[in-house]
């Protein structure tokens, strides 16, 4: 039996960078999901739960006299601050691996500051389940196999021992309920960052398809929103979890928007129609007061910080192949000890962007408490202007930078410098002082030529491979605009 839930092709929806958006709007997004939840409460207080074969187990009358006697009215970890949320995507029945989870989300709320944090955890993190190293996304499938309905809880155990802190409530989805609620409401606009092909996406009997999109603007239906989100072969740097995590975040926000532009929550016809896709396509252990409690929050929620683990150059996790051949994530360290710690503080380390992945500009004024140590820079030098590089290294260095490398870029001549955060464990605020020092803009969207696939066919030599220290956070590329 377990191995067949090992083969694993299914994918939903996590989180990522929307240009030109408030805070408050993309964490709004983030949490929409639960705010849909409080509706659907609201309206019709008949949640419905699923065993493995997503078959309704309980009644209306089951599920009201739950609510109405249900003693806890409030969430857990409200009195210390820290409300943690299990979020789980899975493709649900009719898909390769319908109870694999490939969105793992921790979120956690602080109602005393009104911020969200989102914890990203890639499918393929390798833990330990019952006695054998598994991916974290056979927790749920695990539970349910061993006892029908018991997957969201055997998820949070998981999830809490692995990452050392407390998780009392889960929020399962599957792709069902997100198609049909893009449906519904006539589709949404996504603003595609980058060009990409994914030639090996799942298709009919087990196959592959092809799937393209182009940059810009796009209105998708359900189907085609979720390929967007779903992607993880994609050329042209979108092939990554990470990645695919970006686009999931950006099909939310264009989702909330949508519904929002629409007038959905005072349309009561709509409603009921989205109500009824997500009755059948949603589990949670959360009752009605703590959902109308979510609902509200959502509305004050003012700052949302992101926390993505992943195995990017200088990130929290590298890859590797397990016994059985299959590909795997474990922490670069060798433990969690560092990982635990970044999710403990994720409201207070640099690690946690206030920011959405997005074009940072650079701030106006240094952080003068920040150890600017403890980044990792790697500097390049864009123009035809020789030991540029090295000049700023000791410039750099004299400051306190750490500069680990120097050398060349490989396209040139670039007329203005840029600083590109290579991996989301970068401590921001040290990226933006540098990016102060420089007078030059933080990004995070690395260009196609700094990307290891990319090899210009107009030389006769093999470009391909890393275009930078893979221990770098940060590359600096100077321009011809350099002082």
């Amino acid at each position: 039996m377990q191995e067949s839930f090992d083969q694993q092709s299914v994918d939903l929806l996590n989180t990522e960078k929307t240009k030109k958006r408030r805070n408050k709007i993309i964490a709004i997004s983030v949490i929409a999901g639960l705010f849909l939840l409080t509706l659907f409460f609201v309206n019709k207080i008949s949640p419905k739960r699923y065993d493995v074969t997503l078959q309704p187990k309980t009644g209306i009358f089951q599920t009201v006299k739950k609510i109405i006697f249900k003693e806890e009215t409030v969430l857990e970890g409200q009195s210390d601050d820290r409300i943690n949320i299990l979020l789980l995507g899975m493709g649900g029945a009719g898909h390769d691996g319908p109870y694999l989870t490939d969105t793992n989300i921790i979120l956690s709320i602080k109602p005393s500051t009104n911020e969200v944090a989102m914890i990203s955890i890639p499918r393929d993190l390798g833990v330990t389940i019952d006695k054998n190293v598994r991916k974290i996304n056979f927790a749920y499938a695990y539970g349910e196999a061993v006892q029908p309905g018991n997957g969201g809880n055997y998820s949070r155990q998981i999830f809490s021992e692995t990452f050392g802190i407390s998780i009392p409530y889960f929020v399962r989805v599957d792709f069902r309920a997100f198609k049909d609620l893009i449906d519904q409401v006539g589709g949404i606009t996504i603003d595609v960052p980058r060009t990409f092909t994914d030639t090996a996406f799942p298709g009919p009997n087990f196959g592959y398809r092809t799937i393209h999109f182009n940059s810009g603007p796009e209105t998708m239906n359900g189907e085609r929103a979720l390929d967007f989100a779903r992607s993880r072969h994609g050329n042209n740097g979108e092939g990554s979890d990470f990645a695919r995590s970006q686009r999931q975040q950006l099909m939310l926000a264009a989702l909330r928007d949508k519904m929002l532009s629409i007038g959905t929550y005072g349309n009561p016809r709509l409603v009921q129609q989205i109500l009824g896709s997500l009755s059948e396509h949603i589990s949670t252990n959360l009752n009605l007061a703590q959902l109308m409690y979510l609902g509200n929050l959502a509305k004050e929620v003012s700052v949302s910080k992101n926390l993505t683990l992943d195995n990017a150059p200088g990130g929290f996790l590298v890859s590797t192949t397990g016994d059985t051949g299959a590909f795997l994530l474990f922490p670069r360290t060798g433990d969690y000890n560092d990982i635990k710690m970044a999710v403990r503080d994720v409201f207070l380390s640099a690690i946690a962007s206030s920011t959405p992945l997005a074009d940072i500009p650079p701030i106006t004024t240094p952080t003068t408490s920040i150890k600017i140590a403890n980044l990792r820079i790697e500097i390049q030098n864009g123009t035809w202007r020789a030991g540029l590089a090295a000049r700023y290294k000791e410039r750099l260095t004299e400051k306190g930078y750490n500069i680990i490398t120097v050398g060349n870029s490989l396209k040139k001549p670039i007329d203005k410098t840029a600083i590109y955060v290579l991996n989301s464990s970068s401590p921001l605020e040290v990226a933006k002082a540098l990016s102060i020092e420089l007078k030059a803009p933080l990004l995070t969207i690395i260009p196609d030529w700094l990307m290891g696939s990319y090899n210009n066919p107009d030389t006769s030599e093999d470009e391909s491979g890393m275009k930078f220290n893979q221990d770098a956070q940060v590359l600096v590329i100077l321009g011809n605009d350099t002082p």
